[in-house]
């Protein structure tokens, strides 16, 4: 017969193939005494519907950030809707705006959120008539006389004209559509936050690819003066070697230094040319020389703190964690929609009209014709065919309560690798600084020590070499800084509320249709009454 499908997805029975034959009488008896797969008192507590009713599944989250006693990782909420402010940069303002309006992605995930509210309207209508039909036409019929009983047919030629109108109404008695518009609800709202969750990490991407632009400017500025350093040590070697103080080898040695740090200009300035492509991108323009829009900039800085909440924000707070919880509980209805199947499907047919044989009589009061009157439909024996559909069902939800757990999982990871950056990220490059600053004064102390013939050329070429290294990890760690508190502010799910500034609070759905309201970012679904 049919049963109920536990937590785990685990049937407690089923119609057996050797009895089918033998019991089909009593199936279609066991049928009328039960009230299926729900009990009569959920079906009356989950408001005249079969299936079960949806509750927000946990979700793994710590209780505290592993740095939370680091003074510079503040534990009370603030507003990041415009985190990328902190920097106090009019460029990557400017970007991030920029790409809001035109990322082509995006616009993708603009009309998606669309297409599920055309979804949910097509769900909506399924509650009111399904049939609603209006037909006519003119016919001309031949009866063949040759036939028996042809003398039933006194007039062989004649004409039919017709007109009317026909109605099928399956009513919802058992919630199928009710479920399936919950379904259609929530997946709208997962599309919403799907919508945000692009717009999270396209802002997150534009302001990375930023500050990896402005710290290959800084390389290559760090790279054309170490140049001008190592064409400077050159003519001192050289001049030397002309004048029988040095030999050949500081030459030699001097040149290839330099070719070797002039070698490392071309491989920066592709990255540089990588980054400003993938920022055209981002911005949904083709690809261009940003230069005159960026112009010269220095790599952002940051605040040396951060206010991240709590890690059990982000089950508020990331867009994708509140799609995967959404998705789980579109899922949920579609076990009510499979566990109707397990019922009679009452339905109300009418059909009326007029039908005449000439044009004139249609409408006369003789033409009338109708009928009118309730009916069902009910597919008995296939059983364990829906209570496999009802397992499906069930299974798919259960695997989206575990991807909105993995999600939310990997949301507090994700926090934590941002923090651990941007944190660790100031002290070094506090050292680099050190470091920097030590190597520029060796090398200027070994060149006069050089030029004075108290120290041989290796040691200026080793301290040069250093001098190179170090001031390119100190660009890229003072870049990582910015990067750390981008993935921070990215992790925890902020940005997405700028698509709240179009009209003072209205939200505007942009690029998917001039003036195309959005629907509210839904919160997530509360216990099931």
């Amino acid at each position: 017969m049919y049963v109920r499908i536990g937590k785990t997805g685990e049937a407690v029975g089923c119609l057996g193939r050797t009895r089918s034959a033998r019991l089909s009488a009593a199936v279609t008896l066991a049928i009328l005494s039960h009230s299926g797969c729900t009990t009569f008192s959920e079906y009356f507590n989950n408001g005249f519907k079969v299936g079960p009713n949806y509750t927000r599944p946990p979700a793994p989250v710590a209780e505290h950030w592993i740095d939370a006693n680091d003074v510079r990782v503040r534990s009370e909420t603030e507003d990041d809707s415009h985190w990328w402010t902190v920097f106090n940069d009019p460029s990557l303002s400017d970007l991030v705006q920029t790409a809001y309006h035109q990322n082509l992605n995006l616009r993708q995930a603009g009309f998606r959120v669309l297409e599920a509210r055309a979804a949910l309207g097509i769900s909506v209508g399924e509650l009111f008539p399904q049939t609603q039909v209006m037909d006519g036409g003119y016919s001309r019929h031949g009866v063949s006389v040759n036939v028996a009983n042809r003398v039933a047919t006194p007039q062989r030629w004649f004409s039919s004209w017709s007109y009317g109108f026909g109605l099928a109404w399956e009513l919802d008695f058992w919630g199928r559509f009710r479920r399936a518009i919950e379904s259609a609800d929530d997946t709208l709202d997962a599309s919403v936050e799907n919508y945000d969750d692009v717009l999270v990490v396209l802002i997150g991407d534009v302001a990375s690819t930023y500050v990896q632009y402005r710290v290959l400017e800084q390389q290559i500025a760090y790279t054309r003066e170490d140049i001008k350093l190592q064409t400077k040590i050159l003519d001192i070697a050289t001049a030397k070697y002309k004048g029988g103080q040095a030999s050949k080898l500081d030459v030699n040695q001097a040149q290839s230094n330099l070719s070797a740090t002039e070698a490392v200009l071309p491989r920066l300035e592709i990255s540089l040319r990588e980054a400003d492509d993938r920022l055209c991108i981002l911005l949904g323009i083709p690809p261009e020389d940003l230069q005159g829009r960026l112009g010269a900039g220095p790599i952002p800085v940051t605040p040396v703190s951060v206010a991240v909440g709590i890690p059990g924000d982000l089950l508020r707070r990331r867009p994708d964690v509140r799609r995967a919880e959404r998705m789980a509980a579109a899922q949920c209805a579609q076990i009510g929609i499979a566990e109707s199947d397990f019922y009679p499907q009452i339905s109300l047919d009418a059909t009326f009209g007029w039908s005449a044989q000439q044009l004139k009589d249609l409408f006369a009061h003789g033409s009338f014709y109708g009928t009118v009157g309730p009916g069902f439909q009910w597919e008995i024996l296939n059983y364990c065919r829906i209570l496999n559909n009802v397992r499906m069902q069930d299974a798919k939800f259960q695997e989206l309560v575990t991807n909105y757990q993995q999600t939310a999982l990997q949301a507090n990871g994700e926090v934590e690798d941002g923090l651990a950056r941007f944190l660790k990220s100031q002290e070094e490059t506090r050292y680099a600084k050190e470091s920097v600053v030590a190597a520029q004064e060796s090398v200027s102390e070994a060149m006069t020590q050089y030029s004075n013939g108290l120290t041989d050329f290796n040691r200026v070429a080793v301290l040069e070499e250093q001098l190179v290294t170090r001031q390119n990890q100190l660009a890229q760690a003072q870049g990582d800084i910015g990067l750390g508190l981008i993935q921070v502010y990215k992790a925890i799910g902020g940005g997405w509320q700028i698509r709240c500034d179009a009209n003072a609070g209205t939200e505007i759905l942009p690029n998917a249709g001039a003036g195309q309201p959005l629907p509210k970012a839904s919160q997530p679904a509360p216990a099931a009454k």
